[in-house]
């Protein structure tokens, strides 16, 4: 919807840039990074500069930023500290709630398990502590193993992203490194709205994995996946051309990626500046946009062009409102030297 959003853009230059603006606390996203066990002195490094990564995109973004895995233990183990941090968060109702698994996994043929220090969490735990989860929730399964995360975690509302497409692909991840290196990279940003959503930065990680094993000529060892559907099968990288899915599955189920694609950790200024209401409105009008143009085969010429000019005038209506409560937000008093 890069048409639509670089129209607003184009209407906030006209109010001037007032500095950072800081999301409401009813918007304030969550972020939980966790760092697992290391096995190894290079992963150690490894894994502190990925959580690095976040955490500074998460401080950039103004989110509320726990960390675990990485202090010194206090009588608490990680598990421990994970579960209790998860069943509070998962009764807050509004927010982004990001959670980010840097290290290994493993898989014995029936389940997947994240690696901490003291007792590994299993996919399954993990799913029991967000049962009750009813916040928009992003998970970042940065880590060999991975995929039996995504049978485990997947509902609506959510979007899971696995580092591989299997159990056995064991071998350690390089998707979770070039994942924390694109999530505040705009050169990451494929449709140019000035920010990074969870679908571009999976599509550029994914792109930096390939060349990784195409370069240092290896058998690509990981394949990374992307669900957002609730249907727990995720979607690979080379289904998109661009921010879109090209390609169909055999039972014509909805593609992954289009709710990943409105979930943003580090806004632009456009999206700082748009009350959270309007915004859910705007992503659900996209949504029903894209959802028409998938039915265009199936619709007689004029019945589609009719439904598409009814979503247009509904977008008109709502950039008209958007453009009106954006022009009556207050402005930061500017800086003086």
């Amino acid at each position: 919807m890069k048409t639509f959003r670089c129209l607003i853009l184009s209407l906030l230059a006209g109010f001037g840039a007032a500095g950072e603006l800081s999301p409401s606390s009813a918007d304030r996203a969550t972020l939980i990074v966790v760092t697992g066990i290391a096995g190894a002195p290079e992963y150690k490094t490894t894994f502190a500069r990925r959580s690095a990564r976040w955490r500074r995109a998460g401080e950039t973004a103004a989110a509320e930023v726990h960390s675990i895995g990485e202090e010194k233990p206090n009588g608490q183990s990680d598990k421990e500290r994970l579960r209790s941090l998860l069943e509070t968060e998962a009764q807050k109702k509004e927010g982004i709630l990001w959670i980010v698994l840097n290290g290994h996994g493993t898989f014995d043929g029936k389940k997947g398990k994240f690696n901490l220090r003291g007792r590994d969490v299993s996919a399954e735990e993990l799913a029991e502590w967000l049962e009750d989860c009813r916040r928009p929730l992003a998970v970042v399964n940065g880590f060999s193993a991975s995929a039996p995360f995504i049978q485990a975690l997947s509902k609506t509302n959510r979007v899971i992203l696995s580092a591989t497409k299997s159990g056995y692909e064991m071998n350690h991840s390089r998707f979770g490194g070039y994942f924390s290196e694109s999530i505040d990279n705009l050169e990451a940003d494929l449709d140019k709205d000035g920010q990074v959503s969870l679908l571009e930065a999976f599509l550029t990680a994914t792109r930096n994995t390939e060349e990784f094993y195409s370069l240092d000529g290896r058998l690509a060892s990981e394949h990374a996946l992307l669900e957002d559907t609730g249907d727990r099968r995720g979607t690979e990288a080379n289904w998109y051309q661009g921010v879109r899915a090209v390609k169909k599955s055999k039972d014509d189920a909805a593609p992954d990626g289009r709710h990943a694609h409105q979930f943003h950790l580090i806004q632009s200024e456009f999206e700082r500046r748009m009350p959270a209401k309007l915004r859910e409105q705007r992503d659900a009008l996209e949504l029903k946009l894209l959802k028409l143009r998938d039915q265009k085969a199936s619709l007689e010429e004029s019945e589609y062009y009719n439904k598409l000019e009814a979503i247009l005038l509904q977008l008109s209506e709502f950039y008209a409102t958007a453009e009106a409560s954006i022009a009556e937000l207050p402005r930061e008093p500017e800086l003086k030297n």
